[in-house]
């Protein structure tokens, strides 16, 4: 698995504490450095939708505007987010299978990796 995360995120150290405890290996990937490739967006984006994807309460996200993002098209909101790690959800995990998660609900990731 992939775990795409930034180290001053709070919610992305509960999520690899969880995934500690449980002892599920994961490959740590810092999303402001090496955001996640445009096929995993895309993937996200066909599992998810648009609004899981985009992590509103970030300057990233502040600084383009809410209506700026919604008025983007798909491909655009994709190429936003490939170009810039901290508009995505994060902690945005990729299991070994395709699927994706993004930010950390424990019910979620428990019904996701059992």
């Amino acid at each position: 698995m992939k775990l795409y995360s930034y180290s001053r995120c709070s919610t992305c150290r509960k999520a690899l504490a969880w995934l500690g405890t449980r002892q599920l290996a994961v490959e740590v990937i810092d999303i402001t450095q090496q955001p996640p490739s445009t096929a995993e967006l895309e993937q996200a984006l066909a599992q998810l939708g648009r609004q899981r994807l985009f992590n509103t309460s970030g300057q990233s996200y502040r600084a383009l505007g809410a209506s700026a993002v919604q008025a983007l098209d798909d491909r655009a909101a994709l190429a936003a987010l490939a170009a810039d790690g901290k508009l995505i959800k994060r902690p945005f995990l990729v299991t070994d299978d395709g699927r994706i998660v993004t930010g950390f609900k424990e019910p979620e990731w428990l019904e996701l990796l059992g």
